[in-house]
């Protein structure tokens, strides 16, 4: 006789929603990671031909959604810096937007 063990139905469903609950906050928390690092580095003025630098700009670009975007977010410095002042706060507010919804929807996910 084998003593090998037969996942019932339930149990697996559970097992799957807990797993799928978890990559969607792990998305969601690289995604807001991608949006503050992206800020803080235009921020800081940093070398935008540098790989590493260029790589994460690009991905807060793509996180941004295009509703958090530097050019056209939800809301347009201008003056001095506004650049560095409209990566802060539309890459700010977009960042927290991750983190809120992401939460939400893991929350609605598990079990």
């Amino acid at each position: 006789m084998s003593d090998t063990k037969k996942s019932s139905g339930p149990a697996v469903v559970k097992t799957v929603r807990s797993y799928a609950s978890r990559a969607v906050w792990v998305i969601a928390l690289i995604a807001a990671l991608a949006l503050a690092i992206g800020a803080l580095l235009i921020a800081l003025d940093a070398n935008q031909s540098n790989t590493l630098v260029a790589f994460v700009l690009d991905a807060a670009d793509v996180a941004d959604l295009g509703l958090f975007s530097r050019e056209n977010g939800i809301k347009q410095f201008g003056g001095e810096d506004a650049a560095t002042k409209n990566a802060l706060f539309n890459w700010g507010i977009g960042a927290l937007a991750w983190l809120i919804v992401g939460r939400i929807v893991a929350g609605f996910i598990r079990p």
